[in-house]
């Protein structure tokens, strides 16, 4: 059996006001417009989470709130505060305890980077995916049943795309 994640960084993110929290800092209007395309983007591949778990930071909610009106019937997103900064180990943890068979993850680096490189049996070819910038997005495929499998260099890369490969 086939198990697929999306693995998705935040947009780019506002530093407008230095005083804001972390956790409350919003995307910026590039961010945006990436999330946005990001969403546009999955949909005409077909990569459609019946799973979404998402970082509580205010980045990451708003990047689902734009990619995901592109996407059809899909459920509304778990927020996970454990994702916000979150390390490899608590990254594939939170993964174990997923349940659909096509889950989105949407985090921060320099744990969601990290994780994207330890759990690929060989990383896609694309010269942005040793950076991982922001809005970075990698769709990777696990021959498991079930998540609780789930293990480092385990996963094949089906997609991978960053926001500066879809501007017009």
């Amino acid at each position: 059996m086939t198990k697929r994640l999306i693995l998705i960084r935040h947009a780019k993110s506002s530093w407008d006001d230095p005083l804001m929290p972390d956790l409350a800092r919003p995307l910026n209007p590039r961010g945006q417009h990436a999330a946005t395309a990001i969403g546009a983007w999955l949909a005409s591949r077909g990569h459609l989470p019946d799973e979404v778990l998402c970082s509580n930071a205010a980045r990451t909610t708003e990047t689902w709130a734009r990619l995901s009106p592109a996407l059809k019937d899909v459920p509304e997103a778990k927020l996970t505060p454990t994702l916000y900064n979150a390390s490899v180990e608590v990254i594939l943890a939170v993964l174990r305890h997923a349940t659909g068979r096509e889950v989105m993850i949407i985090g921060h680096n320099p744990g969601l980077a990290d994780f994207a490189h330890r759990v690929l049996n060989r990383p896609p070819p694309h010269p942005e995916f040793q950076r991982f910038p922001t809005g970075a997005t990698l769709v990777a495929e696990f021959e498991i049943s079930q998540w609780q499998e789930a293990d480092f260099a385990q996963a094949s890369a089906v997609d991978f795309i960053v926001p500066r490969n879809l501007e017009a």
